[in-house]
């Protein structure tokens, strides 16, 4: 097993490579056969070029949607990534022909339908085969996690919801002794740390890269710090630089100017969107469209945030709480909106308007925000950026995540920010858009997002 595992990355390149191939050559061959009296005026490069164009997409949207992570991530979400792709590509394929056709081939959608279908097909075969393959190949790692003060349940909890992947077989408190600890780690060669002191924490890292054990970790405030600083060689002693000044002045310009290209496009093609919305909204109960709370975004100031009403109309001397499962208080038009994330599209205004960007950490109420710098003074950590439409947390976190888990989360794309990873995660958006666990509420004997387990789990640095 231990020997296989470095053949893991050949066998996916390989078999990243065969499906490239495989759906480049269907579009090859609707090129020719569907689209020769545009290809008889180009230069014969040219055609080449367009097919590789077809290859690079396809490997660029793969890659956003993680559509080649067979064995790492589950099979529905491989097949769901692979959809995704799919559709892109194609879409932007269609588009670019019919640009180069000078809008000819308009109506000669029928051959670039039937391809994506025949795509869609192969993809998913190639999908399950390889997942198949895979866990062939590599069975769940059987794991030892080690925790400390706290109960490691929760992770575990996580973590048993990819079997496929994952075997925890074991858990051991760091109360026991450390030399008993190290037995038990080398007995299953992979081991999971999680909520230990920094002091024992690193010398079970140590003791796992040396004798070349597989090692997770939970990672702390500080981690995410370090992971994505700069590495200092001006001296002969390392360095790592931690700007901690959140985005750069370049970097603010190039994302307030597309925030309001964005914008304006949103609001032009979403108006009809939310012309249909209101009309129902209105029509149900008679009460506003509009819903506005205040918020949180850069540097700690308040700006009201639009969305559009999906709950009752309630008093005004009710206590704002947040939204749990199967909550009564949502009518049947929030219902629907909700589920599609349409009643977040007035925020379009509120990013033209610069209180907030098209990307970035999800802008909190005041009142809650409060509560959690309690319980963590790094949460207004956050604050060094606009909040955002859509986000890190919000792509690779859920509606009911921990506040400590989607902190992480958005000092991640803080510390990692780039214009191209902001693009990455718009892309992301319309994926978990169509996830039901992204949209759940809080239990309902949960008041917020943290639970009394997690609260009492929260770190300091």
């Amino acid at each position: 097993m231990k020997n296989r595992e470095q053949y893991k990355r050949l066998i996916r390149f390989l078999a990243t490579a065969v499906i490239i191939a495989v759906q480049t050559g269907i579009f090859y061959y609707v090129w020719f056969s569907h689209y020769d009296q545009v290809g008889a005026n180009f230069f014969v490069r040219g055609n080449y070029v367009l097919i590789a164009q077809y290859a690079l997409l396809v490997f660029v949207f793969n890659k956003i949607y993680s559509g080649f992570k067979v064995g790492y991530i589950r099979l529905f979400e491989v097949l769901f990534s692979h959809v995704m792709s799919v559709l892109c590509v194609n879409l932007f394929m269609y588009l670019e022909l019919c640009l180069i056709g000078r809008w000819e081939f308009m109506s000669n959608i029928v051959p670039m339908l039937v391809m994506t279908g025949v795509d869609l097909v192969v993809a998913l075969v190639w999908a399950y085969a390889c997942h198949k393959l895979m866990a062939k190949l590599y069975p769940p790692k059987k794991l030892v996690l080690v925790y400390g003060k706290y109960s490691p349940d929760d992770l575990a909890r996580k973590m048993g919801t990819r079997g496929d992947a994952y075997d925890i077989c074991e858990k051991i408190s760091i109360d026991e002794d450390l030399e008993v600890i190290k037995d038990r780690i080398l007995e299953y060669h992979c081991a999971i740390l999680t909520d230990i002191p920094d002091e024992i924490r690193n010398h079970l890292l140590k003791f796992c890269f040396e004798n070349d054990v597989r090692c997770y970790c939970v990672p702390k405030i500080s981690d995410i710090m370090i992971m994505h600083a700069s590495q200092i060689q001006q001296f002969d002693t390392s360095l790592l630089l931690m700007r901690n000044q959140g985005i750069s002045a370049d970097q603010q310009f190039m994302k307030r100017a597309f925030d309001i290209v964005a914008s304006v496009l949103g609001i032009i093609l979403a108006s009809p969107i939310m012309l249909v919305i209101a009309l129902a909204i209105k029509l149900y109960d008679r009460g506003p469209v509009f819903f506005k709370q205040e918020r949180l975004t850069k540097d700690g100031k308040i700006f009201k945030v639009f969305k559009f009403r999906s709950m009752r109309v309630r008093p005004k001397e009710d206590v704002y709480c947040m939204t749990r499962k199967d909550d009564d208080r949502i009518t049947p038009v929030g219902k629907i909106i909700r589920r599609l994330h349409l009643d977040e599209l007035p925020q379009i205004f509120n990013i033209l308007r610069g209180e907030m960007s098209l990307v970035g950490p999800r802008p909190e109420c005041p009142g809650v925000a409060e509560e959690y710098c309690k319980m963590m003074p790094e949460f207004n950590y956050r604050l060094k950026v606009k909040g955002g439409l859509t986000g890190y947390a919000q792509v690779y976190g859920k509606y009911n995540t921990t506040p400590y888990d989607k902190l992480k989360l958005d000092l991640t794309y803080i510390e990692r920010y780039s214009f191209l990873l902001d693009i990455k995660l718009i892309f992301l958006t319309f994926k978990v858009l169509f996830q039901k666990d992204n949209t759940e509420g809080i239990e309902a004997w949960q008041t917020s997002a943290a639970t009394k387990e997690n609260l009492e789990k929260i770190e300091k640095g």
